[in-house]
């Protein structure tokens, strides 16, 4: 049944508290996810191990990839459970989980790989109530807004979660420097207050059918098949045998054609079961469909942008001009804000436009925009002038937030009331696995780049500095991933590769030259750009399949075919199970 509304506020328009309840659950998430990325140097120097050692490197990648790897696994899930039992219940409950798991993130015992480990499995248990918080905040926003608001109502939701995530890379970045633990603090007055807000005010608008399944199957494939594609490709930048990455290594190639095979019998499953994880009929409608491959293939161009980007500055442009590694977390952070300042100015502009305009022709020209921002990218030099980057920064934040809002609305537009939950949950699952995979298109790029380059630019660099040539030969075989890592974490490994009596017995003016602050970097940073040249040319002919398909959406329909035409073959499946079932209908508000 669905529950009663709790009490709220009767002179607080329910419209503004939906959104001010699903932005805080969003500015929260974002928060959270960019102060552990910006800080994972300091995270790791507190817990005390050095994770580019032998057999270490697991833990690095784990703490990066294993809450959006729970996350998008469980999005789809969370969205169908959500339908079952009602949005509101469950997106409060994702407040409480969240909060809970970011106490147990500050609390992790002692140090060493049991704290490492501890804090992955925190992580992962935060990505479970992340799920219900963005399954639930654009299904819940589509129910309280009118069709003609929604683009509005979802800008000012998207804008908190980018505005979030470039304020936690400033928090992250001052946090680090006084207790690492702290970052993981920023989420708790958030949670606390979300919890309480969301279940005060808060109610159910959504009808609840009765008698419906979970659909355990799917879920098992669903869930089995995407974390085994997403684990092997993430663990295929690791280096395998002779070959600089694991693309061919037999563990990984069977993690990938067993993870494809499973979601082709999910897909095979969820056409043929009564009440279905994902709802494959949705698919029916071309605003649906076409506006979810949109946002898949935006994720895919820029979901790992920021951290490469973070990267570049964090790791080689920052100590080439001076800064120390003990600041460079701060100040990438602060140098990234133009691509914030973008977002917030082209964000609520787009949304409340597309409302008047219909979306079409600004997610279509966000996407272009993001087109020109890759190809800027793709012609500066390792060592840019500032204000140049600030400016594609600042032309890649506008780009995003012209395509975010119009095409959420969009979608969510076309989906039936009764499917907001599970199509939520669904649109924010191909965003979140667009995401895993885009970070591992990038640094596969990069590391390809690497592998060609980076060994000459270390022979060359490390003679220059006046090493003897078996040395040289020896250090110049350093795995590209762990040269990459090392820059984002501020290591210069040559202190860690040089055996102690090898750097002991060079000369003083050698040994300080390899071991200076700014060396690492500034041999790396050609071979580095290199990579990165290939990434972005990547991300700028995705980002323009992005804009076809935003394109091919189609005119905007009026609000009443929306549900009346549209989404027909959908339709037609709910009055088929109202007649066979009772429905309640939920009370007023």
């Amino acid at each position: 049944m669905t529950p009663a509304p709790r009490r709220r506020a009767a002179h607080i328009d329910y419209r503004w508290i939906a959104l001010s309840n699903t932005t805080l659950g969003i500015l929260m998430a974002s928060l959270n996810a960019s102060t552990v990325l910006i800080a994972l140097p300091a995270i790791f120097r507190g817990i005390g191990i050095n994770p580019l050692a032998p057999g270490e490197t697991d833990y690095l990648l784990w703490l990066l990839v294993g809450y959006t790897l729970v996350l998008a696994v469980m999005l789809v899930p969370a969205g169908r459970i959500s339908d079952m039992f009602g949005r509101v219940r469950l997106y409060n409950a994702g407040f409480l989980v969240f909060a809970l798991a970011s106490i147990a993130s500050y609390l992790v015992p002692g140090t060493g790989n049991g704290a490492v480990l501890w804090l992955i499995g925190a992580r992962m248990v935060q990505a479970v109530g992340g799920a219900f918080l963005m399954a639930n905040s654009a299904a819940i926003l589509t129910d309280a807004f009118p069709a003609d608001q929604r683009g509005f109502a979802m800008g000012v939701n998207q804008i908190a979660g980018l505005a979030g995530g470039f304020i936690g890379l400033l928090l992250g970045g001052v946090l680090a420097a006084v207790d690492w633990r702290a970052i993981f603090l920023v989420s708790v007055p958030f949670g606390v207050i979300g919890t309480v807000w969301a279940y005060l005010m808060l109610h159910e608008t959504a009808t609840i059918r009765h008698h419906q399944r979970f659909d355990w199957l799917g879920l098992t494939l669903f869930g089995v098949g995407l974390s085994a594609i997403l684990v092997a490709s993430n663990f295929a930048l690791q280096p395998s045998g002779d070959s600089a990455m694991g693309w061919t290594n037999p563990w990984i190639v069977g993690g990938l054609v067993g993870g494809l095979v499973l979601l082709v019998a999910f897909v095979v499953v969820e056409l043929r079961v009564s009440d279905p994880l994902f709802k494959m009929e949705l698919f029916r409608t071309r605003r649906f469909a076409t506006g979810n491959i949109a946002g898949a293939l935006s994720s895919i161009a820029r979901g790992g942008l920021q951290l490469i980007l973070i990267v570049w500055l964090q790791g080689i442009w920052l100590p080439q001009h001076g800064y120390s590694f003990d600041q460079t977390p701060l100040w990438a952070g602060i140098y990234m804000l133009p691509m914030t300042a973008g977002f917030l100015i082209s964000g609520p502009l787009s949304g409340a436009l597309s409302d008047r305009f219909g979306s079409r022709g600004f997610a279509t020209a966000g996407m272009l925009l993001s087109v020109a921002g890759f190809v800027g990218l793709m012609l500066i030099p390792a060592n840019f002038d500032y204000p140049v980057f600030a400016a594609l920064l600042l032309l890649l934040g506008i780009s995003q937030g012209v395509f975010a809002a119009p095409n959420t609305a969009s979608v969510m537009n076309a989906v039936p009331a009764a499917f907001r939950g599970v199509a939520s949950g669904m649109r924010a699952a191909f965003l979140n696995v667009g995401q895993s995979i885009s970070l591992t298109v990038i640094f596969t790029l990069v590391v390809m780049g690497l592998s060609a380059s980076l060994p000459g630019a270390l022979t060359s660099h490390l003679t220059a500095a006046g090493l003897p040539a078996p040395m040289t030969a020896a250090l110049s075989q350093i795995p590209p991933i762990g040269a990459l890592f090392a820059a984002f974490l501020g290591y210069n490994p040559m202190g860690m590769m040089i055996p102690p009596a090898q750097l002991a017995a060079l000369p003083a003016a050698t040994r300080s030259a390899i071991l200076d602050t700014s060396f690492f970097p500034q041999l790396l940073s050609g071979p580095f750009v290199d990579g990165l040249r290939v990434a972005f040319s990547a991300c700028a002919v995705v980002s323009l399949g992005a804009a076809a398909a935003s394109w091919w959406n189609g005119p905007e329909p009026e609000p009443e075919a929306v549900t009346s035409h549209a989404t027909a073959p959908v339709a037609e499946a709910m009055l088929e199970v109202a007649v066979a079932e009772a429905v309640v209908e939920p009370e007023a508000g």
